[in-house]
C-alpha cells in the first residue's frame, strides 16, 4: 500500500550557485558527500539528492518545519545500483509511525534541471523491507 509520493524540481544553476562546502556539510551525509564529489558534474549529484530529500518529505507529508533535518534522510544505493533511502532520526520515527515499510525512488537530471520522485509503502518490495531503509 502507498503511504505517500512526492516529487521535487531543482534549477542546477540555481543551486550550484548557492552551494558551497558549508551547505553540503549541512545537507549531505559522509557517504552522499563522497559519491557526489566523485563525479565530473558533482552539483548535479548533489542536487539530484537534495531534490529527493525534498521528496521524501513531502511522500511523509511533512518538512522541517516539523521537525525533519537534512540528515535524517539518506539517498543510498544497494548492491546492484537501486536507489532508495535511509530515514533516521525524526524521518525515520515519522516513517516508524506511518507504517512505511519501503521506498522507491527515480532520480533523474539534465544540464539544466534535476528531478526526484518517491514512493513510500507499507508492505511492498522497494529498496527495503525496513522502515528505515537500510539496504
Amino acid at each position: 500500500m502507498i503511504i505517500g509520493v512526492g516529487i521535487d524540481l531543482v534549477d542546477l544553476d540555481e543551486f550550484r550557485d548557492r552551494l558551497s562546502d558549508t551547505v553540503i556539510r549541512e545537507l549531505f551525509l559522509p557517504e552522499e558527500i563522497e559519491y557526489s564529489s566523485s563525479r565530473a558534474r558533482p552539483w548535479e549529484s548533489y542536487a539530484v539528492r537534495f531534490a529527493a530529500k525534498e521528496a521524501a518529505f513531502k511522500a511523509l507529508g511533512a518538512g522541517r518545519a516539523q521537525g525533519l533535518a537534512w540528515k535524517d534522510i539518506e539517498v543510498v544505493r544497494d548492491a546492484n545500483g537501486v536507489v532508495g533511502l535511509r530515514l533516521t532520526g525524526s524521518a525515520g520515527a515519522l516513517a516508524d509511525k506511518r507504517g512505511v515499510t519501503g521506498s522507491l525512488v527515480s532520480l533523474t537530471h539534465t544540464r539544466r534541471t534535476a528531478a526526484a520522485v518517491v514512493v513510500l509503502e507499507s508492505g511492498g518490495e522497494g529498496l527495503s523491507d525496513h522502515p528505515r531503509g537500510t539496504p
